[in-house]
């Protein structure tokens, strides 16, 4: 078809109007989406397509090698890759042609996927009435779920604009590559099994295989019929193969038939087929209904607001902000505010009551910011809560770099919006307006790391509701945050009880300083935990950067050429010190090996194999950067009377690590009504038994008096 004039006439009409406009997705390929996991880009087999033709697309997936992606049923863990469709001209697309998986193993699950390279094909009709000169525009949004160790969630979108052509014009090399694909595709077995109960397992009959082929492997599409990391074991009998399998835990039979892929090698190559088997009646009758999952029940010890109302969920919200202000990360940006007032008690109360407003206004502002991206991004689907900012490693340098520069101006290094003699005087009009502002913003942006008592129920309600409610949550928890500053602004009284200013200002500003180096240093190790040593390197060149810009602006102000050189130079150091941050600082993939103390990494499937072993299980949701989640951890939990309690009560501890960003504890947070971390759950040691919600704030005794709470309740039931 394409060797005709009109086929040869439409070929080089495309290919001149490609080389007019190579901007535009005139090519057989869309343009890739790139991640340091996966390269994704749309092929079409047509360069131009034919009115009423059908044709073959294919979502290509270049797979970064130890990682991979799903196939229709992921086995044990994951989610398949799937693909919405925006078609233009009336055109229709059909469903993915699955290849044949393989099995990747996680020890101890089993998940069915693809590694490498992988093309899905899907077939695109284009309708009858379609006029050559028209255009045919193809987009794809596509999710896949990419793991190796750790499971991250990606998308793409793409694009293949193609034009409407008399005759179709073939894209050789596309055509090549997606017939091969569809050439691998599992074939039609030609005979249909059976499916039966065999004692507490299954037996396949698979009548069409005389003899048992090597490394025989039955994938079914349904994701509740079989164990998939059980051994499936072939032999050869009268009638044909059969093949052992063991039940799903969840087992559960839909329909009178099942269907699935047959992998086998066969001369050294591997051959797949598609493959229906028939249920045995016995068998479907006998199905027990899906088993549940564990579930999660909040046993009131402090409240914490389980089945919060609207106005209940104001009230923990404004609590929260409030208590938010006795939290560690918070102090010491309170502390310079309480400074600034300190500064301004001789001044006029208008001035004193305009610095509070203002930073009313940046906490506010602030806040609104935060929220309408948690509330956005959650609207979307994506997995964010409180404190998402911080599971970024560039802004974790970036802030760590901020609360560096703090430390230094309070020492004297350099003058930010104070006149040089003004110890004791008021902050000059303009710098001091600004400066209330940002210590606003910056108390909120620091404020993240914790999580005070009633936040996070009142969070985890706000994620859940309409834009409007929710933002009127934050609104409520931005308020009780500023209340104590405001407060203190609009009471004169208070601020003419403190001394006059002297030089015993000048020294406890430069003793805050010291507040802000310790919290550049934990901001540092942060980004160790998150991205490695790489991170730490990006952090020190960042704060060393910092500090030569702001040398540099200090010794070179005066003329107009100094300035114009400081301020060349200092854009090119802190674009070079940026590029250099964002090369480094990638966050680490996540390790699931026990960690030291005999803590184990959190997955749903580990807390359902421990309770089956008949052991509690304690589970904490923690973050690097969560400050709350740190002083439990010294507070209680590192507590020798709990490490006994829960060797003596045989507790399983595991933890859920959120400090980089991770779709399955976001997923389980929003489960629990949660938006951020801590979370505590200690799971009793009975299959499938609820778990026990615990504050925000441990103590070791309640630890203790947790784990015995646990372990009572699966003596009470082992009893039965």
């Amino acid at each position: 078809m394409a060797s005709t004039p009109t086929g040869r006439f439409w070929r080089q009409a495309v290919l001149a109007m490609a080389l007019v406009a190579p901007g535009l997705s005139w090519a057989a390929e869309s343009t890739a989406v790139t991640t340091p996991r996966v390269a994704a880009t749309l092929l079409s087999s047509r360069d131009a397509v034919a009115p009423g033709e059908r044709f073959q697309v294919a979502l290509v997936q270049k797979i970064a090698p130890g990682w991979h992606t799903y196939w229709r049923n992921p086995g044990d863990s994951g989610e398949a890759t799937q693909i919405a469709w925006t078609l233009s001209q009336g055109a229709t697309a059909e469903t993915i042609q699955w290849p044949a998986p393989k099995a990747i193993p996680v020890e101890p699950l089993v998940n069915f996927g693809f590694e490498g390279t992988v093309l899905l094909p899907v077939e695109i009709a284009v309708p009858q009435d379609a006029k050559p000169g028209e255009r045919l525009t193809l987009k794809a949004d596509a999710t896949w779920l990419v793991c190796e160790k750790i499971c991250i969630p990606e998308e793409g979108a793409f694009t293949l604009d193609l034009p409407v052509a008399a005759e179709a014009v073939v894209d050789e090399a596309a055509q090549v590559r997606i017939e091969a694909a569809r050439a691998a595709l599992p074939t039609p077995a030609g005979f249909k099994g059976r499916i039966a109960a065999d004692g507490e397992g299954l037996v396949l009959a698979l009548p069409g295989l005389t003899t048992a082929p090597a490394d025989l492997r039955f994938f079914p599409v349904s994701d509740t019929l079989i164990d998939h990391a059980s051994v499936q074991a072939a032999s050869a009998g009268a009638d044909g193969t059969v093949l052992r399998l063991a039940r799903s835990s969840a087992f559960k039979v839909e329909s009178a038939e099942v269907e699935g892929v047959l992998t086998y090698s066969e001369g050294g190559a591997m051959r797949a087929l598609a493959f229906v088997a028939a249920v045995d009646p016995a068998l479907a009758a006998a199905a027990p209904a899906q088993a549940a999952a564990p579930a999660v029940a909040t046993i009131p010890l402090p409240v914490e607001g389980a089945g919060l109302t609207f106005w209940a969920a104001l009230v923990f919200a404004f609590a929260g902000g409030l208590i938010l202000n006795l939290m560690p990360c918070v102090l010491p940006v309170l502390f310079i505010k309480a400074l600034g007032f300190a500064q301004l008690a001789q001044a006029g109360r208008s001035e004193v009551r305009e610095q509070g407003l203002l930073f009313l206004a940046g906490v506010l502002a602030t806040f609104m910011v935060l929220a309408g991206i948690v509330v956005t991004l959650a609207g979307l689907g994506s997995s964010v809560g409180w404190g998402f900012q911080l599971q970024s490693p560039p802004l974790v340098i970036a802030l760590a770099v901020v609360m560096t520069l703090i430390g230094l101006n309070l020492l004297g290094a350099f003058e930010i919006g104070t006149s040089a003699a003004g110890v004791g005087h008021g902050l000059a009009s303009r710098g001091g307006r600004l400066g209330a502002f940002m210590t606003g913003a910056l108390a909120v942006i620091v404020a993240t790391p914790c999580t005070a008592p009633f936040m996070g129920a009142a969070m985890g309600y706000a994620v859940t509701q309409p834009p409007a409610l929710a933002l009127a949550i934050f609104l409520a928890l931005a308020l009780g945050f500023a209340l104590p500053v405001v407060a203190l602004s609009l009471a004169p009284g208070l601020l003419r009880l403190l001394p006059k200013p002297g030089r015993w200002m000048l020294i406890l500003k430069q003793a805050f300083a010291f507040p802000m180096f310790a919290t550049a240093i934990w901001l540092i190790w942060v980004a160790s935990v998150q991205a490695g040593p790489g991170g730490v390197l990006a952090a020190l060149a960042a704060v060393l950067a910092a500090g030569f810009i702001v040398w540099l602006v200090g010794v070179m102000r005066g003329t107009g050429r100094g300035r114009l050189v400081s301020s060349a130079l200092s854009v090119l150091v802190a674009f070079g010190a940026g590029w250099f941050v964002l090369q480094n600082a990638v966050p680490a993939a996540t390790t699931t090996q026990a960690q030291a103390g005999g803590i184990q990494a959190w997955s749903p499937e580990r807390v359902a194999a421990l309770q089956a072993e008949g052991r509690p299980v304690f589970v904490n949701f923690t973050a690097a950067w969560c400050i709350t989640c740190l002083a439990n951890e010294r507070v209680a939990l590192s507590r020798q009377e709990v490490t006994d309690a829960f060797a003596a009560l045989n507790v399983a501890y595991l933890k859920a690590d959120w400090t980089n960003r991770d779709s399955q504890i976001a997923q389980a947070l929003a489960e629990q009504g949660r938006a951020g971390v801590p979370l505590y759950l200690f799971y009793p040691g009975t299959k499938g038994a609820p778990a026990e919600v615990l504050p925000q704030l441990l103590t070791a005794d309640m630890m203790v008096q947790a784990a015995r709470r646990a372990a009572a309740k699966e003596a009470r039931t082992a009893s039965r």
